[in-house]
């Protein structure tokens, strides 16, 4: 029996992708904020019905140990910690009758709630 390990996030191309909406939706966001440093940061915090929640927020800065995923020219920042709950996942920007928000697709989430925001591993 051969012991199969999964990759970790350096050895991926990318670790999680940046849909190019998202990136479109950010660069407005950026645009309207009047600051070309920003970038857009995702996080996972405890909370929400399900356990965990996503997050974002803008920040200037790249710590030291984040992941950068970089889409047309806009950078989008995961701490490690996030990253172990975020790997193969996809951060998306969607608009429908309901509204507009961004989405995250994640693969490694057992269930999600209907808020679409707070999620189980």
């Amino acid at each position: 029996m051969e012991l199969i390990e999964s990759p970790t996030w350096q050895q991926l191309d990318a670790p999680l992708q940046f849909s190019p909406a998202a990136a479109a939706k950010v660069r407005e966001l950026i645009a309207e904020e009047g600051n070309a440093d920003l970038k857009l940061r995702v996080y996972i915090q405890g909370g929400g019905c399900s356990g965990f929640q996503y997050g974002f927020e803008f920040d200037e800065s790249r710590g030291e140990d984040d992941v950068a995923v970089e889409t047309d020219g806009v950078t989008l920042l995961v701490d490690p910690l996030s990253l172990q709950y975020l790997m193969g996942a996809e951060v998306d920007y969607s608009e429908s009758l309901q509204g507009a928000q961004f989405v995250i697709r994640n693969p490694n989430a057992k269930t999600t709630c209907g808020c679409g925001s707070s999620f189980t591993m």
